[in-house]
């Protein structure tokens, strides 16, 4: 029998609420990507389901709801202002939508004009005067980030958005965007098997105020069904291009899985708890948004929440899968820049639109 862990050693669950970033905001301890729910992982699902498990999230205390205008692209805005509409329970969410990837989901755009006109149609499909958190989905290298920026800090200033976020940003961007106008949250994908923002994004975040939100902290549902997963995905799911799921890499992240499944097994929880508990047990200001099309899986990840781990467990865990260990990269080049390539011009040479 294993000795007793040090209690010193154990880290809390998470409450279920938190303040994202320095700026005032409070969200869900847990939200919910809406993506699949619209784009991206095969057929787009009833809409009667979703909205039923958009209510049910919300009635759960998963109050902090993820989207982008480039979902669908549009409907998945417009799906989430279906399933609020109406309903005791508006006030009580906190939206975040995104805009920058231009609707025939092909280019990335950040000038003042397009990026006005995004959230006014934002505004217009979810239904409401002001967006909670707005972010800047993808960086367009063509324009200054200081320019982006000023133009949101009026739409601040105007009451159409609450609170700047940027995605998939880079240490020195995020800097020069914050000079500008407070950032409140910066999103990037986190999880066991993708830790490559550890380094330089996430120390740079904490040093100027700047909540975490982790999207795919569930490896797109590979901590959920390991190698099978590959095997049960449609044929116009994105996912089947993705390095890391073509098979001569998954047959070796497969022993990632095998390994986060004996510890799960050992805690009492499924791999998908364990993976998400390990992101929850980052720090308080990191709010994992692992995404679902079912209730039963929502109530799963809500699990998440109570599973406790200690220092040697996630030390265990981390080990388990080593960025050297993971085979395959995180996009297969044809899609959308990332922070590695998401610097901007500087300032001084904007000359404008």
């Amino acid at each position: 029998m294993a000795a007793a862990a040090d209690p010193a050693s154990i880290l809390p669950p998470r409450p279920r609420t938190m303040k994202l970033g320095s700026q005032g905001l409070e969200v869900s301890a847990q939200g919910l990507g809406c993506m699949g729910m619209s784009a991206a992982y095969g057929e787009r699902k009833p809409e009667a389901d979703m909205v039923a498990l958009l209510r049910h999230a919300v009635a759960s205390g998963v109050t902090f709801l993820d989207t982008s205008d480039a979902y669908g692209p549009h409907t998945n805005e417009v799906l989430i202002g279906k399933a609020l509409h109406g309903t005791p329970e508006k006030k009580k969410v906190q939206v975040a939508t995104k805009f920058g990837i231009t609707p025939d989901i092909r280019g990335v755009r950040g000038d003042p004009a397009y990026l006005r006109a995004a959230c006014e149609g934002s505004l217009r499909r979810l239904g409401v005067d002001c967006i909670d958190l707005y972010y800047q989905h993808r960086i367009d290298t063509t324009v200054p980030v200081e320019v982006t920026v000023g133009e949101l800090k009026k739409l601040v200033e105007e009451g159409k958005i609450k609170y700047i976020g940027l995605s998939e940003a880079s240490a020195s961007t995020i800097r020069r965007a914050h000079a500008v106008h407070p950032i409140t949250a910066v999103q990037l994908e986190w999880s066991l098997w993708t830790r490559d923002a550890e380094q330089d994004i996430i120390p740079t975040c904490r040093e100027l105020g700047i909540g975490i939100v982790a999207y795919s902290p569930l490896g797109r549902g590979f901590f959920s069904s390991g190698a099978k997963l590959v095997t049960d995905l449609p044929n116009d799911d994105f996912r089947k291009n993705m390095p890391r799921f073509q098979p001569e890499n998954m047959e070796k992240n497969a022993l990632i899985f095998e390994r986060v499944s004996q510890v799960a097994a050992r805690k009492g929880c499924t791999p998908s708890q364990l993976a998400l508990a390990w992101v929850h047990h980052q720090g308080s200001d990191v709010c994992p948004i692992p995404g679902t099309t079912k209730i039963a899986n929502l109530n799963q990840n809500l699990g998440a929440l109570s599973v406790s781990l200690t220092l040697e467990e996630m030390a265990e865990l981390e080990s388990y899968a080593a960025m050297d260990d993971v085979q395959g990269e995180r996009y297969d080049g044809t899609f959308f820049n990332t922070w590695r390539d998401s610097e901007t011009p500087p300032l001084s040479s904007w000359k404008g639109n």
